[in-house]
């Protein structure tokens, strides 16, 4: 580590925070195609949410308004990517790159979600 940012803080997990147009439609599609669960929401209407699945999580935001990046937002690691690859193509959700095998020793794909958020998956080699 370099000397300059060697101040001695540890660092604990970041998650990352998706922009959402409808909490509800986008927490049916994360607890019912991915498997997630809900551990907290907050707001009437919800307005933030929490979910997660064995290590991952999620935070989701709702924003109205939210137009889609044309950028991979996240980036989930998986034990079976090819498995979560059918589950995507089975629910019809737009692939943006092709499962591949990659040079930095990765099985990797990149779906888009119901609000347009890129989420990139991979699985090492």
């Amino acid at each position: 580590m370099n000397n300059i940012a060697d101040h001695g803080v540890r660092f604990g997990r970041i998650a990352a925070m998706l922009p959402v147009k409808d909490m509800t439609k986008a927490y049916d599609f994360y607890a019912n195609v991915l498997g997630f669960q809900k551990i907290l929401e907050n707001g009437n209407p919800v307005g933030f949410m929490i979910l997660k699945r064995d290590r991952g999580e999620l935070h989701l935001t709702l924003q109205p308004s939210h137009k889609a990046a044309d950028f991979n937002v996240a980036h989930l690691m998986v034990d079976d990517v090819d498995a979560l690859h059918t589950v995507c193509r089975q629910y019809g959700l737009r692939i943006i790159k092709s499962l591949q095998h990659k040079n930095y020793g990765l099985r990797a794909f990149v779906f888009e979600d119901p609000d347009g958020n890129r989420i990139d998956v991979g699985q090492p080699i």
